[in-house]
């Protein structure tokens, strides 16, 4: 049964907490005089908070923080200057649309793995048309068609590529991590509410007790070390057994306390994990820009590699045609008794080998191409159809001095190496400081109400303020751990060195490597080249003297046609993709930023050796 006694004195006190909120400025319901309508306003006061507190989760702002802080970062990439190639990622991301949380919760997600008999296996027909079903698989059926040349290829994974976004998402995170840490060191609101209720007995009597407290205040971290707290706390205790109102009682007061390290963790030591995020941050813009002007090259190659294959489809259809055209002779020779049947024999073989090595050429194509498309994150229901593109990528006059000096200064990822290393010294020097003894001083000031008041109100009395002050000493008798701790980070420094400087030195090595890379895919280029009009002009001859050359000859010459033809273009390809290599290792590279090629000056003074036809778009 319900106690009269107690519920009027549940009522009673919160009136007057409802009483203490209205005076200092807080929304009650103490106009509500029924109890129960009274505990419903409470309720939907709770709910209100409640969604109040939810309207807090929205994220713009945090985007806004997010992309000053990118744009910041990113600006800074120049020797104090503002890059303007260098570009920062601007996000942001639509609330999800999730399943109930029921539907997200279950203990077995079911698995699709039917037995052997409820599977069927359909038998092809042994006489079907193999070469011709083959040729239709290979055909492109995708009802949506983009055109793109390398220029629109590097805009659209700017747009779409999901390594691209992966990576601005990398560096989003790398500032989300540095903004949490920052506000760790801003001044920090917290506040709490508590309602206890003690009941004991004594020789039979029983003593029931509500107890309200509220704190409300701010802390903040030392920039040396230590943090200090303010806070509010008013607590309210009242007898629920008893109905005598002398049995409430209501006070409340200023608390300033403090906590200061002199010893260990005292100095910039304490703000490690601050030092750490926003170096992490420095060393995550440099990644990025690195991987912008990475996946330039990658994606050129990836355009080059494509074109080189549809030139290599394009000369075995004409290496086909001309076997084709020497078989048919030879059957018109063998028909008149001219030639023995082992000359239209080897014709005919051949044939059948160029339209095998036709139909694998067309399978690597259209493998690459979807490869592409994936690349782009385009749909399943697109076709990329690649457009001829002009790329200004001369070869350069350059030194291997020249070179090497210039990775050496130019190379984020070198940077972030060296920078790196100042951190392994840094944990050395952290180490060392554990292993001072503890010595901390704490303090603590109070301003109370009025103690001798039953109900304090908000005026705080000073004659009876409260203030202490202590010093703490914790001897180091057990620094096994630290010692330990600090013995691996001097290691852990020593094996950063050796890694430094071996990657220094394999970027010189690779740096030297593509200078020479160059020299040699040019002359490839100009060998091949000669290679090609050798074996055309062979040709040519064998055309017009075809009565006087044998089957074999001319399958010869078509053969070493289609090879110097497939060398010049992989020449091409290897003479573009050596001078981007050269670029991205010598951190020479620039990406504009809509995701395409920067021309540096004096690079489109001449056309490069190695341009294919000129087309209409150019960097």
């Amino acid at each position: 049964m319900d106690d009269p006694i107690g519920s009027q004195h549940r009522e009673a006190i919160c009136g007057k907490l409802a009483a203490f909120l209205q005076e200092n400025g807080v929304p009650t319901i103490q106009t509500f005089s029924n109890r129960g309508i009274r505990s419903v306003a409470l309720g939907a006061l709770g709910t209100g908070t409640l969604l109040l507190c939810a309207c807090a989760g929205d994220l713009r702002d945090i985007d806004q923080k997010v992309d000053r802080l990118l744009g910041q970062r990113s600006g800074h990439l120049g020797n104090g200057g503002t890059v303007g190639e260098a570009v920062h990622p601007a996000r942001t991301w639509d609330p999800p649309d999730l399943p109930p949380r029921k539907a997200l919760s279950g203990w077995e997600p079911t698995t699709a793995n039917p037995a052997a008999e409820d599977l069927s296996f359909k038998r092809a027909a042994a006489d079907r048309d193999v070469a011709a079903r083959l040729r239709d698989l290979q055909q492109p059926t995708a009802p949506v068609v983009v055109g793109l040349d390398l220029r629109g290829v590097w805009q659209q994974a700017q747009k779409t590529g999901r390594e691209y976004l992966n990576a601005e998402e990398d560096y989003i995170v790398a500032s989300i991590r540095l903004l949490i840490e920052r506000h760790q060191w801003s001044p920090r609101l917290f506040a709490d509410s508590s309602v206890g209720f003690d009941q004991t007995q004594t020789d039979g009597n029983v003593a029931s007790v509500l107890n309200i407290m509220n704190r409300a205040g701010v802390r903040q971290r030392l920039p040396y070390g230590g943090e200090v707290e303010a806070r509010w706390v008013w607590q309210a205790t009242e007898n629920l057994r008893s109905s005598a109102t002398e049995q409430y009682r209501q006070s409340s007061s200023l608390v300033l306390d403090a906590s200061i390290p002199l010893l260990r963790g005292a100095g910039l030591v304490a703000q490690e994990s601050r030092i750490q995020a926003e170096r992490d941050l420095v060393y995550a813009a440099r990644d990025f820009e690195d991987f912008r002007r990475q996946h330039l090259v990658a994606l050129a190659r990836d355009y080059f590699q494509i074109l080189q294959q549809q030139a290599g489809v394009e000369s075995t259809e004409r290496q086909l045609d001309g076997l084709k055209s020497i078989r048919d002779r030879q059957k018109a020779l063998y028909d008149a008794g001219r030639v023995a049947e082992f000359q239209v024999n080897l014709a005919e073989n051949d044939v059948l080998s160029a339209e095998s090595s036709l139909a694998n050429a067309r399978e690597l194509l259209v493998l690459a191409v979807d490869r592409l498309r994936v690349r782009l994150g385009l749909p399943e229901d697109t076709r990329v159809e690649l457009l001829p593109f002009e790329l200004v990528v001369p070869a350069p006059d350059v030194t291997l001095d020249q070179a090497s000096t210039m990775a050496l200064e130019y190379r984020l990822d070198l940077q972030n190496r060296t920078d790196r290393l100042v951190d392994s010294e840094r944990a050395v020097r952290n180490a060392m400081n554990d292993l001072l003894p503890d010595l901390n001083l704490t303090g603590s000031l109070t301003f109370p109400t009025d103690a001798d008041a039953r109900e304090g109100g908000a005026v705080y009395e000073l004659d009876d303020t409260r203030y202490s002050v202590a010093m703490t000493m914790e001897w180091p008798l057990d620094r096994e751990t630290e010692r330990l701790q600090l013995r691996q980070s001097i290691i852990a420094l020593q094996q950063a060195k050796r890694d430094y400087d071996r990657f220094r030195d394999e970027l010189v090595i690779e740096v030297r490597q593509r200078v020479r890379d160059i020299e040699r895919a040019e002359l490839n280029f100009q060998l091949a080249q000669k290679r090609v009009g050798i074996n055309e002009r062979r040709g040519e001859e064998q055309r017009l003297k075809a009565d006087q050359v044998d089957a074999q000859s001319q399958v010869d010459t078509a053969n070493s046609l289609r090879d110097s033809e497939r060398a010049r273009d992989q020449a091409r390809t290897d003479l573009r993709n050596s001078v981007l290599d050269y670029l991205s290792a010598t951190a020479t590279l620039r990406v504009n930023p809509d995701g395409t090629f920067k021309v540096l000056p004096g690079m489109a003074e001449t056309a490069p050796p190695s341009s294919p036809t000129p087309a209409p778009a150019t960097p």
